[in-house]
């Protein structure tokens, strides 16, 4: 670039150098500002700079000077996320299991350019997140925006619906016939992402792993099912859901030693009602879709959480612990 001719870049230049060079613990003077600027093709002067930088200031950037006995010069202070902030950002994508790793690598070299250059290299250290399963359903992205644009749109979709097979690969289900469903919302719960959709063959409110969803193709059909959706409660619906796998939903009574009340609150949430039976020995009544996940929870702790009601909860559990033993030869 010729001197001079960048002039009128001049301010963009400026805002630049102080974004991804700049924060508290990295000033720049003004002749390091002069300096890169003259290296960018753009001669400048101090009165210039000082202009510029009240220029910006009024405009509304929060650039801070500081005084010659701290060093003196300028960093940006106030930017659009806190380190703190992108560091949560950060862990929530490298921990999602529907966000590929090439994908996570991409949004997180995104998220780096709003810290500056000295900070960016702290968040890459946050990257590194040992034994976290993730998709390899590149075109989960393309889906996600086509189910929200059919949402916003009150439109049915269809799409195919993968699960693996003995060869570690993503194929259709029903030999590739298609689904086509009424999308009204989508649901973050246990690390997945998933769609809660009317079936309107199937006459009820279902659920699909977003990342399982291939070629979703937005319809000119409206959406069907309004009113049993307007009567779900999606979140006490996903918290009282294991592992989003369907089943009848019952009230089930729990009897459980008080050391794992902590266990079931977490599970649960804290608006369930527990019953003091006798001394160390609590009831609780919690709201369940009975599935074999639920099971299995009541399952991995040792026996120790009882169901006491209702008796076919009970039967059904005791014919899957039995199933359990003649599978392992007992």
């Amino acid at each position: 670039m010729p001197k001079g001719s960048g002039q009128k870049l001049k301010l963009l230049y400026l805002v630049k150098i102080l974004t991804e060079e700049t924060d508290e613990a990295h000033a720049v003077s003004t002749q390091g500002l002069i300096d890169r600027l003259e290296r960018l093709g753009i001669s400048s002067e101090r009165k210039s700079i000082y202009d510029d930088i009240r220029c910006l200031q009024q405009f509304g950037y929060d650039i801070v000077q500081l005084p010659s006995r701290q060093g003196g010069g300028y960093y940006l202070a106030g930017r659009e996320f806190e380190l703190a902030e992108l560091k949560l950002l950060v862990d929530a994508v490298q921990s999602s299991r529907f966000i590929t790793r090439r994908k996570s690598r991409e949004l997180i070299g995104k998220l780096e350019k709003l810290a500056s250059r000295h900070d960016a290299g702290r968040l890459q250290r946050q990257v590194y997140v040992v034994g976290r399963v993730k998709t390899e359903n590149e075109s989960v992205y393309y889906g996600i925006d086509a189910l929200h644009r059919a949402i916003q749109d009150n439109c049915q979709i269809r799409f195919r619906y993968l699960e693996w097979n003995g060869e570690k690969q993503l194929v259709p289900r029903k030999k590739g016939q298609p689904y086509q469903v009424s999308p009204w919302a989508l649901i973050w719960r246990e690390e997945n992402y998933y769609l809660m959709a009317w079936d309107e063959e199937a006459g009820l409110m279902k659920h699909y792993r977003v990342d399982k969803l291939a070629q979703v193709e937005q319809l000119e059909e409206e959406r069907l099912g309004r009113e049993e959706f307007e009567k779900l409660d999606l979140a006490v619906y996903a918290d009282k859901t294991f592992g989003m796998f369907g089943g009848q939903e019952e009230t089930v009574q729990l009897e459980l030693p008080e050391q794992l009340v902590g266990v079931v609150l977490d599970r649960f949430g804290r608006e369930i009602t527990l019953r003091r039976e006798r001394e160390g020995l609590l009831r609780a009544r919690v709201n369940v879709v009975v599935s074999d996940p639920f099971y299995g929870w009541l399952t991995g702790l040792s026996g120790r959480v009882r169901i006491v009601s209702p008796q076919w909860v009970r039967e059904e559990y005791c014919s899957r612990l039995e199933e359990i033993l003649q599978a392992h030869g007992r």
